[in-house]
């Protein structure tokens, strides 16, 4: 027999059903606890599971322990246990725990939302075909700002396709392990494309000692590491007597928990296929 109570409304029930249900890959590490945080703010996601590598000190705590809440939901290293009540996972570790994370993904048939950066090309293609059988958002920056610029950066590339040189400067924090950034190298992509270049050709990561004059075609990548610098990009289109700098300059990383929220929201009408944060935004 089915036994109801009476405190529980219909319309509780049915939003309690709306609701998404997110697992968080990395739960303790800085982004992890932020979008633990922004999904207990969220009044149409719910924390389903949160992950993390084996014999981590938080393993077995409450989820939301460093709030000084409890969720009901333990940090776990299994896997399948961590996603069992889960719709969607987001991941922001890296990119080997991404792509194991992936493989449970798809047998298990929980979307996903990466932003791991500094993955090969081969494990792209790995991504692309995990998306078969699943929808995935995948961006190597999810802050709504960070798209638009893109965008931004779009429509200048294909008006100052003459006469500029272009550069692009990042900052991060010290323990950033991957360079240039993954939004950097995603910058100087969109530009190539706009310019019908190739970046793998055109791209200059170093320079040191005689270099001779500046390729024209050339797009040049800078990285700056030092302190807490959630993360600053800049792009230079430096002509003859002007120069135009396009930037966005990050404060919190509340941004890009956020912004994967949308990303999850959006994969709620998706059966399968990789997407990115333009798809989201309605940005193409």
């Amino acid at each position: 027999m089915r036994v109801t109570d009476p405190s529980v409304s219909p319309a509780d029930v049915s939003h309690a059903s709306a609701l998404r249900r997110i697992a968080v890959a990395g739960a303790s590490g800085r982004m992890g606890r932020m979008l633990i945080e922004a999904i207990r703010s969220a009044d149409d996601c719910r924390l389903a599971g949160a992950l993390d590598v084996a014999g981590g000190p938080s393993i077995g705590l409450d989820a939301a322990a460093f709030l000084g809440l409890a969720s009901g939901v333990p940090i776990v290293s299994d896997l399948r246990a961590g996603l069992q009540d889960a719709q969607v996972l987001i991941d922001f570790t890296r990119p080997e725990g991404t792509l194991a994370h992936l493989a449970v993904c798809r047998d298990m048939g929980v979307q996903a939302v990466v932003g791991t950066t500094g993955f090969s090309e081969s494990q792209k293609a790995q991504i692309a075909e995990f998306a078969r059988d699943i929808a995935i958002v995948m961006a190597p920056n999810m802050s709504v700002g960070v798209n638009v610029t893109l965008k931004l950066l779009e429509m200048a590339a294909h008006a100052l396709s003459t006469g500029y040189d272009i550069e692009i400067v990042e900052a991060h924090h010290r323990h950033k392990v991957d360079a240039p950034s993954g939004t950097a190298l995603q910058m100087g992509e969109v530009i190539a494309q706009a310019l019908g270049r190739d970046l793998k050709e055109c791209a200059v990561y170093a320079r040191e000692g005689v270099t001779g004059e500046r390729d024209p075609s050339s797009i040049g990548f800078a990285t700056i590491r030092g302190g807490d610098i959630v993360g600053d990009h800049t792009v230079l289109f430096a002509g003859t007597g002007e120069r135009i700098e396009i930037s966005h300059k990050s404060s919190s990383r509340v941004t890009y928990a956020q912004g994967s929220l949308r990303a999850v929201r959006f994969l709620a009408g998706q059966q399968a296929g990789l997407f990115d944060m333009a798809d989201v935004l309605g940005l193409r």
